[in-house]
């Protein structure tokens, strides 16, 4: 018997979550198949229940619908509690497990892909929105020296420190905070990938040796690695890693076996030159 999986976002064509856990699938010799869907804009929980009822297994939530994921769950996990959004769902029975696996994904690629350990690093993540939430407890979990978040509005940085500090010592602002400040790994957990909009990022911001790291893949060199470039910054990274990691966490999840994730990320890699 084959079970069924899917991912469900808005646009959806373009994701790489059928090719990823194709390839888990036959590297691991599961019986499963994988497609996606794209629900509407006002119709997420309904697209789920309706996957549910036709024998679904699971499903991998993307962009916009990560927040009612964490919201039509009935059992949330805590990794999704503190992000207060899902990225991957298990059914059983009529229940509804939550998870939230971007911010596993991300240190795994770091550390484990990029070998960039992240104890006694300053570490600053450019934005404050859901990537964001997900990815501060893993982060804060590998004891970084520091562990900053800068947003375009500084109120809403300063709400994850408060929504966070009974767990993380966190350091937040807008960016005009910056100046001064160097870090040894700089994340950009903002849209500005996809809008080909530079971020308002001071001159020194780059420690000697930092790894710049931008969230959003496959899309080459976007303005936040140029300037990170141009400041001198030679390790550069997308969110390809990320992307493939957080996939292997959710299969392992769902099948109770971790692909190997190296041949994959290799297969999605795009140049960055």
């Amino acid at each position: 018997m084959t079970d069924r999986y899917a991912v469900i976002g808005h646009p959806i064509a373009h994701s790489q979550s059928p090719r990823i856990h194709s390839l888990f699938a036959q590297a691991t010799g599961q019986a499963m198949a994988y497609t996606a869907i794209e629900a509407p804009l006002d119709g997420f929980a309904d697209t789920v229940r309706s996957f549910m009822a036709e024998g679904g297994r699971g499903v991998n939530v993307t962009l916009p619908f990560k927040l009612q994921a964490f919201q039509i769950a009935t059992d949330p996990m805590e990794s999704a509690r503190l992000a207060g959004a899902a990225n991957a769902l298990r059914f059983e029975g009529d229940r509804i497990r939550a998870e939230n696996f971007d911010g596993v994904g991300l240190v795994r690629d770091i550390q484990h892909n990029l070998a960039m350990p992240l104890a006694g690093r300053r570490v600053l993540i450019c934005g404050a929105g859901g990537a964001t939430r997900g990815a501060l407890l893993p982060l804060a979990q590998c004891r970084p020296a520091v562990l900053a978040v800068a947003n375009r509005t500084a109120d809403t940085a300063h709400q994850l420190r408060r929504d966070f500090a009974a767990r993380i010592d966190l350091q937040t602002g807008g960016y005009d905070s910056l100046p001064g400040e160097t870090f040894d790994v700089v994340i950009n957990a903002t849209s500005t990938g996809l809008s080909q909009t530079p971020l308002p990022l001071p001159a020194g911001l780059f420690a000697s040796g930092a790894l710049a790291y931008e969230m959003v893949y496959g899309k080459g060199l976007t303005p936040f690695l140029r300037q990170a470039q141009a400041a001198g910054v030679t390790r550069l990274a997308d969110g390809v890693g990320m992307l493939v990691e957080q996939a292997a966490e959710a299969f392992d999840w769902w099948r109770g076996v971790r692909p190997a994730t190296a041949p994959v990320i290799q297969q999605l890699t795009v140049s960055l030159a």
